[in-house]
């Protein structure tokens, strides 16, 4: 796992983030073969940024086993990559998590964010207490409106408490997007990636200026979403689009199910890494929904074979 002193631009300069699911074994527990599978199948297509958040249903991670997964991570990634756990997203969780983060290299952890019983000062002050905790900086998650005014983002940033933010609010034409406009003009756009995979990322790094950006499909399919992001440096959009068009039928799949439950069934069924069960308060997904996932997942992974690394 890469242990440099922090996670800069230059890395999102060079690798998409991907932000893979989190194998589990039959009878539940996290299984480190497989997830070394799938961090082996990432890293081979030229990934080298993870983030285990959302789609690892960090969520409802039992705290008892929030150790054991960063010791996992640490061991398992490469020496190239660098590991971005996730925190939260109740503040109590984020305390406890940061003194377990204490006891590892990490250099960032990203908040999970909480959905409703907050007020933008508050998840400001919680995010300040947790770094105080951790001693390393948040990586902040914005997923939703009202969550955190652009002006506490910019006070938690000229204060060096952050490392990133990941902005990952859907909109309907992500070019019309008010908050994201206010927010790049009181933040570094390059410290802020799109955290919403390949359909939003040409028109938010075009258009908006930002920084880099998350993958949940480029877990099966890393080494297209790595073009993707040469072309966009490169400034080739019409490359990037085509490219972004193979990535949509499984985004679609995701979008119409549930984004996290398709992306666990899609690294399984295209054969990369079994992921197993999903713990609650998720479920894994319908039987009845499984053959296209696998079909559309198998696909892309086929894409992604023909793509030169």
């Amino acid at each position: 796992m890469d242990s440099s002193p922090r996670l800069t631009k230059a890395h999102f300069e060079r690798s998409v983030m991907a932000v893979p699911p989190l194998a589990r074994d039959a009878s539940g527990h996290i299984d480190v073969a497989e997830n070394t599978r799938l961090i082996r199948h990432m890293e081979a297509g030229g990934v080298s940024l993870l983030l285990y958040g959302g789609n690892a249903n960090i969520y409802h991670l039992p705290l008892t086993e929030y150790d054991s997964l960063l010791a996992m991570l640490a061991t398992t990634a490469s020496a190239s990559t660098l590991v971005v756990p996730a925190v939260g997203p109740t503040y109590g969780l984020m305390l406890e998590h940061a003194k377990i983060l204490r006891k590892h290299a990490f250099q960032t952890a990203m908040v999970l964010p909480q959905q409703g019983i907050t007020t933008s000062a508050g998840v400001a002050t919680g995010v300040r207490r947790f770094v105080e905790a951790a001693g390393i900086p948040a990586l902040l998650y914005i997923k939703h409106d009202g969550f955190i005014d652009p002006v506490h983002v910019a006070a938690l940033c000229d204060d060096g408490l952050i490392s990133t933010i990941k902005y990952a609010t859907v909109r309907q034409d992500p070019a019309i997007d008010p908050y994201l406009r206010e927010l790049v003009g009181v933040v570094d756009p390059k410290m802020i990636i799109s955290g919403i995979g390949e359909q939003p990322a040409i028109v938010h790094l075009r258009d908006f200026g930002l920084g880099g950006f998350t993958t949940g499909c480029g877990c099966v399919a890393p080494k297209l979403s790595q073009a993707m992001l040469a072309a966009i440096r490169r400034g080739d959009w019409t490359a990037a689009e085509r490219i972004r068009m193979v990535f949509e039928p499984l985004e679609n799949l995701r979008n119409a199910l549930s984004p996290i439950r398709v992306l666990h069934e899609a690294v399984a069924g295209a054969g990369i890494a079994k992921t197993g069960p999903l713990l609650p308060l998720l479920d894994t997904i319908e039987a009845e929904h499984r053959p296209m996932i696998a079909a559309a997942a198998g696909a892309l992974l086929a894409a992604d074979a023909k793509t030169a690394g």
